[in-house]
């Protein structure tokens, strides 16, 4: 298993948000922000790179966010993946710019399904090796159901083994939110995980309200140490309590060779 870092660049800066509450109508004061800081999203590509935590992810929340996203990427040529409405329009830019893959999720959705035709037209501009699809998703009605547009749009498409294997031919990861407990800082969706552990035939990175190491443990011992994670608000470097050195440490220890 290993810890996959994150920036989330939101109005160009890096922020923290919690899951869900960031929708195109800000006006009802709706929108919940952990932690904000005016240091670069490149700043923390950097602290990545150094540290050695390849596979982490830049997403872009919202438009206005591609020269930071591309600043980030730059920092760490190869070493981080980009997502936040990517297509086939605009993923050359962002793979030119260094990401190593790049994460879709809404451009392959329509009127809630999977569009198959659209990842056919994916795979003619990124390839298949370079491409993670983004299934993040919530609880309706006892099933994990994959939510769209900044997890506010439940789609038709529930978590299943056929699925996730049909979608595999598509990409190399998965990345899953676990958006009902996204930013709340309040544990793992350890249901989901075990789902996961269960029925991901392909490398799989799982988000979404780890607090501290216990939770790592957790996630490492109910994924079989198949699902790798990140952390958002609970990291030091993010406002929280949860020592970014110790999570370079526990990395360390069941990575380094």
């Amino acid at each position: 298993m290993r810890f996959r870092p994150c920036i989330d660049i939101h109005g160009g800066k890096v922020k923290q948000i919690v899951g869900g509450t960031l929708s195109d109508d800000r006006a009802d004061g709706s929108l919940v922000t952990n932690f904000e800081t005016d240091l670069s999203p490149a700043h923390f590509a950097s602290l990545y790179k150094k540290e050695n935590l390849p596979g982490g992810h830049v997403i872009m929340l919202g438009p206005g966010n591609e020269n930071a996203a591309v600043n980030a990427l730059s920092a760490w040529v190869g070493g981080m993946h980009v997502g936040g409405g990517i297509n086939p329009q605009n993923a050359a830019r962002f793979l030119d710019a260094g990401a190593s893959h790049v994460v879709v999720t809404s451009y392959v959705f329509r009127d809630g399904a999977i569009r198959w035709e659209r990842l056919d037209e994916l795979l003619t501009v990124v390839p298949k090796e370079r491409l993670v699809l983004d299934l993040s998703c919530r609880i309706s009605n006892g099933d994990y159901v994959v939510v769209t547009d900044r997890w506010q749009k439940l789609t038709k498409e529930k978590l299943s083994q056929q699925l996730l294997n049909r979608l595999s031919a598509y990409c190399d990861e998965f990345l899953i939110h676990a958006a009902d407990v996204e930013g709340l800082k309040q544990g793992v969706d350890q249901t989901l995980m075990r789902l996961l552990a269960d029925i991901a035939p392909i490398p799989t990175v799982y988000a979404g309200g780890v607090r501290n190491l216990d939770d790592m443990d957790t996630i490492d011992r109910l994924g079989n140490g198949r699902i790798d994670a990140t952390i958002g608000s609970s990291l030091s470097i993010f406002g929280g309590p949860l020592p970014f050195k110790d999570v370079v440490a526990w990395h360390k220890e069941r990575n380094d060779s």
